[in-house]
């Protein structure tokens, strides 16, 4: 079956797998998204258990990137999930906790789940390249609210006929998140610093790939834009795939039988990882019910218990920054693969632009109740989960797992749903080494590298080799600018 990509928003044309993950975003400023859902049944998941992490990517991602050969997919996982690259031999080992069980995405080089897909995707846009013939230079946009940053640009960086360059909210991510990014190396890497909020950074991405005209100067350089966020197909479609292995390892363990529900909380600030679990479901993996757990900049959970979607409301600075998020990209995806009506999606998303709410109707809620149920944690309450489940389990959550765990109880409690459940871990907790710390009552005061030692201390657990070895490495980028003045930064990157 060969698949095809349509948009959410109607208007552009179908293409192949190779073409979504070049582009990154559809001509009518919509997402890619499959014509069909491939299914996987009983005996397809039966078939991953015995199967490396590596070999479970290739049976899933075959079946979505069908443009690419049996070979070039192959190539594309080995590279990105062997050689060392992941201080786990499993690359997303399940652990039990208490009585949940954690799905630890953060063994890659850079310590957040991130890693997973951006591994991946250069090694895919790089064979997209030569399928397609393109011979421009595609520059990578991005827009991190702290870990999708340094995740692109390890994962670009100095990568053949392309370059990279990272926006992120000045003063909106943790020390360690603009450390990383700060001394990423790469002749093919810009790093800059947006006066504003994630929603700024991202909103002027969106606004410098739908300009058409922008695009006419940037092609006259020699230069196409294409993304790195999970707006791109090749950046979403890896995902999926930790799921399945995640339910494989639990049939293996004996903890579920094949053909068991299994539920899954995530933590939840673009949505475009808990939709990776959406995907899970509809393909046939035994999902029962995708807990999407926010922070206090809850719009999320607000919009599928009421299906009104209103960014205008305060933001919030969170220990959970990553989260730190108002307009989360991938619910378009999900309100397409819900409806089915891409005219509908265009006009709530155009809503959302110009007016930054819409009403997806009272109708959506039960929908969005079949698949969802949605929750929030504050501060103060992800510090009290960090602090309870290491004086209970002497297991350390990083801030963002910490509100999963926390809305993953709740959720629990209020509905007496006793199926077992996967708490999707979505960083380190020393990439927030002085959140957790003060969650834990220790001294929080020093430098990022102080707090590495300080909680390797107080774990007994020893800190990832690549945020230590940063303790040695040079700034190199220290740009920053006004939302305005993003273009100006983006051209001159581009003639560079």
């Amino acid at each position: 079956m060969e698949m095809k990509y349509v948009s959410t928003r109607g208007k552009a044309e179908a293409v192949e797998a190779a073409q979504a993950v070049l582009q990154g975003i559809a001509g009518d400023g919509g997402l890619f998204v499959p014509t069909e859902i491939p299914k996987a049944d009983a005996e397809f998941v039966q078939s991953l258990t015995e199967l490396s992490y590596a070999d479970r990517a290739k049976k899933i991602l075959g079946l979505f990137l069908t443009d690419y050969t049996d070979e070039e997919i192959a190539r594309c996982v080995e590279s990105a999930y062997g050689g060392g690259k992941f201080d786990d031999a499993a690359v997303a080992p399940v652990k039990s906790v208490g009585d949940l069980s954690v799905l630890e995405l953060w063994h890659g080089p850079t310590s957040a789940f991130k890693d997973m897909a951006l591994q991946l995707l250069p090694r895919l846009l790089s064979e997209a390249l030569k399928k397609t013939g393109e011979t421009k230079e595609t520059l990578i946009l991005v827009a991190t609210s702290g870990d999708t940053g340094k995740a692109a640009l390890a994962g670009f960086a100095d990568v053949p006929q392309t370059k990279i360059m990272v926006f992120y909210p000045d003063g909106g991510v943790s020390d360690m998140q603009r450390l990383q990014m700060a001394t990423q190396a790469g002749k093919n890497v810009s790093v800059v610093a947006v006066k504003g909020n994630f929603d700024d950074a991202q909103g002027g991405v969106k606004e410098i790939f739908g300009d058409e005209a922008f695009a006419k100067k940037l092609a006259e350089a020699g230069v196409r834009l294409s993304s790195a966020n999970s707006i791109n197909w090749g950046r979403l479609v890896p995902q999926i795939v930790y799921y399945f292995s995640a339910y494989a390892d639990l049939v293996k363990a004996g903890t579920i039988k094949n053909g068991d529900p299994l539920n899954f909380t995530v933590p939840t600030g673009n949505f475009g990882n808990i939709l990776a679990g959406f995907y899970a479901r509809q393909m046939g993996l035994p999902v029962g019910k995708l807990v999407c757990a926010s922070n206090q900049n809850n719009v999320l959970t607000d919009f599928l218990q009421t299906g009104y979607y209103d960014k205008n409301r305060d933001f919030y600075k969170t220990i959970s920054p990553s989260m730190d998020i108002l307009v989360s990209s991938n619910v378009e995806r999900m309100l397409y693969h819900m409806t089915g009506d891409p005219s509908g999606v265009r006009g709530w998303m155009e809503a959302l632009a110009t007016e930054g709410r819409y009403d997806a109707g009272v109708g959506m809620i039960q929908r969005f109740q079949n698949y969802f149920w949605a929750g929030w944690a504050d501060d103060e309450k992800t510090k009290a989960t960090i602090r309870e489940v290491y004086e209970a389990e002497h297991y350390v959550l990083d801030t963002h797992t910490a509100v999963a765990w926390t809305v993953a109880n709740e959720y629990r409690r209020r509905t007496h749903d006793e199926r077992p459940m996967v708490v999707v871990s979505t960083a380190s907790p020393y990439k927030f080494s002085g959140s957790v710390l003060e969650a834990l009552g220790e001294d929080a005061t020093g430098d990022p590298f102080v707090l590495l030692e300080r909680l390797e201390s107080k774990s007994g657990t020893t800190a990832p080799k690549g945020l230590a070895s940063m303790r040695d490495a040079q700034a190199i980028h220290d740009t920053n600018c006004d939302k305005a003045a993003m273009r100006d930064e983006v051209l001159a990157f581009a003639k560079r």
